[in-house]
């Protein structure tokens, strides 16, 4: 295991992101661009991406499951109903997708970027991790599920 693995909290990761967003926006005014109607857009995609990560984490707690994304194997159970029908990462797509939002509000092609460099740090330090031991756990139901519900979307 790779010592970023499972280290570093998915939302903290999005807030280090979010904030790097910024700082590049803020300092490369020749990269902004105009956007109609950027307000609503933006916030279409936070409020989709807050909607998406509560209706995992709702999932989550019904099924009296761990929330915590440093320890999947802490899972006392799979969950594969509800939102995670369609997506195996709700919590994790509806922070891409507050991501996009804050793209959108920021109309800058250097920021653009954050979202993407997001989803590929997630993807090898969070999601790739946490499927190696979900598959321990869980075996073929894991398996089975990987096999009918994408990754992301």
């Amino acid at each position: 295991m790779n010592k970023l693995e499972l280290k570093v909290p998915p939302p903290a990761a999005a807030l280090l992101v979010a904030v790097a967003m910024w700082l590049v926006a803020s300092r490369t005014d020749a990269l902004s661009f105009a956007l109609p109607e950027r307000r609503a857009l933006s916030m279409v995609l936070a409020a989709l991406g807050v909607a998406v990560s509560a209706a995992g984490t709702w999932s989550f707690l019904r099924a009296r499951t761990t929330v915590n994304p440093t320890r999947p194997e802490a899972a006392s159970s799979l969950v594969a109903t509800g939102i995670f029908r369609f997506t195996r990462n709700p919590m994790y797509l509806g922070l891409l997708l507050v991501l996009a939002g804050w793209a959108a509000h920021l109309a800058n092609a250097a920021s653009v970027a954050g979202p993407l460099l997001f989803a590929l740090y997630i993807t090898r330090f969070q999601i790739l991790p946490e499927e190696r031991v979900l598959a321990a756990k869980f075996g073929p139901d894991f398996e089975a599920y990987t096999l009918r519900t994408r990754r992301w979307i």
